[in-house]
């Protein structure tokens, strides 16, 4: 059941620039800007007052500028590697001058269980971040977005990402909520390497 949910839940809103981003509800306080300097990633789950298995908050800092950031947040290609279970990342339509997209994540969790589609629409402002949400697909809520702060006049990039998702399974929310954490935390760990890849940075001490 375990590997099931985390597949169900591959596609985290990895998506091209641009509409006015409305401000996050969740930004890292205090105690998460102390870890983030130290160099650790942020990421928390809790339960959603409204019903759905979790509201996710997380956020990480990169020694990447935020060009190259969303370059590979939103790079469809890049989606497989990005996130466990996910089988395909396709762009279904697009603004022309930009401002949206939607795409289709196709997942296959198991050889017992039937593919998953979740269809969702980006609205982007590059280089800042892009709001998402569902609009057709298998799983019931999501919806959410990523923000890209940039640090050290652009050399570098908090990445602030919040979702509200659920599964379209019946399954204790305890253990839905394990799952997103679990997939978030690859998702951070996945953009971090294809970032300092893209920077030379990966091979630096510490990176």
């Amino acid at each position: 059941m375990r590997r099931f949910l985390l597949a169900l839940l591959v596609s985290l809103g990895l998506a091209g620039p641009a509409f006015a981003l409305p401000p996050l509800r969740w930004t890292p306080g205090d105690e998460a800007a102390a870890a983030l300097a130290r160099g650790r990633p942020v990421l928390e789950v809790r339960p959603d007052p409204d019903g759905a298995s979790g509201m996710i908050h997380a956020a990480i800092d990169l020694a990447a500028p935020p060009e190259a950031v969303w370059r590979v947040l939103t790079d469809c290609g890049l989606a497989t590697r990005m996130a466990t279970g996910l089988k395909s990342c396709r762009i279904v339509s697009r603004d022309p001058a930009g401002r949206w997209d939607v795409r289709e994540h196709v997942s296959k969790p198991t050889l017992f269980v039937p593919s998953l589609r979740n269809l969702f629409r980006s609205d982007y402002e590059a280089p800042l971040g892009f709001d998402f949400h569902r609009v057709g697909g298998d799983l019931p809520v999501f919806e959410g977005a990523w923000r890209l702060v940039p640090l050290d006049e652009g050399r570098r990039t908090r990445v602030i990402y919040e979702a509200r998702a659920t599964v379209p399974v019946a399954a204790p929310r305890p253990l839905a909520r394990a799952a997103l954490r679990q997939q978030v935390g690859a998702a951070l760990a996945a953009l971090k390497r294809e970032c300092l890849a893209r920077t030379g940075e990966a091979t630096k001490p510490g990176a």
